[in-house]
């Protein structure tokens, strides 16, 4: 019996060990500031470099603006405005991005992913019809929701998602993910857009279509929502 306890302490650790490191790392001090120039790092963490803790300041933890409406005259009909690492220097290590989505009227947040953390929306303008897919091992179910102004949402990590504004009106949704850099794959710019083209013989077998249909969404123009 000390064995099999022994065993199923490992296979629990494991576990733990394993869900620990499928988000962010925990930050082992009160914060690590992003900064782009290595000779003023004093410590590399989260694939970042971090300034001295005794010169951060306050504008490191802070954006302005977020408030104003983004132009979302394009081919996709909206605009993300992620607030990650990337513009917030003292998000480094902290695990958390805050998001703005504003649509256009019929625009959309075409369905994608985010490979590094799931994803809480609410919708505070507007009406939005959004969902996602589960994975092939559970059938790739579709859930969906129509959601109105207060209406919240979450999409799991990793699974393909989306939002859609049905309605002759704008919409604006705010959003939180569980990482200081989630990441974006839209599925059709990484599909029909990469850098460079999937073979369209692969494409063609993979979506059961002719390969003058790849041959032609290869050649569109996939515009990318996200700044």
């Amino acid at each position: 019996m000390k064995g099999v306890h022994f065993l199923l302490t490992l296979a629990v650790l494991a576990l733990a060990s394993s869900i620990a490191s499928a988000s962010d790392p925990s930050p082992l001090q009160d914060f690590c500031v992003k900064v782009d120039d290595p000779h003023k790092a004093s410590v590399f963490v989260n694939g970042k470099f971090c300034k001295d803790p005794k010169l951060a300041k306050a504008e490191d933890f802070f954006f302005y603006g977020l408030n104003v409406p983004r132009d979302t005259n394009n081919p996709v009909g909206s605009t993300v405005t992620q607030l990650n690492v990337d513009k917030i220097p003292g998000l480094n290590t902290l695990g958390i991005t805050l998001v703005r989505i504003d649509y256009a009227p019929y625009g959309q947040n075409p369905p994608h992913t985010h490979p590094r953390g799931s994803e809480i929306l609410v919708v505070v303008q507007g009406t939005l019809y959004v969902g996602f897919v589960s994975s092939n091992q559970d059938g790739n179910r579709l859930f969906t929701k129509v959601l109105k102004e207060g209406d919240v949402f979450v999409f799991p990590i990793g699974m393909i998602h989306f939002q859609f504004n049905p309605e002759h009106a704008p919409a604006v949704a705010f959003a939180g993910l569980s990482s200081q850099n989630a990441g974006t794959i839209t599925i059709a710019n990484s599909v029909f857009g990469s850098n460079p083209a999937i073979n369209p013989d692969v494409l063609a077998k993979a979506f059961q279509v002719d390969n003058n249909v790849i041959d032609k969404l290869q050649k569109q123009f996939w515009y990318g929502n996200d700044n």
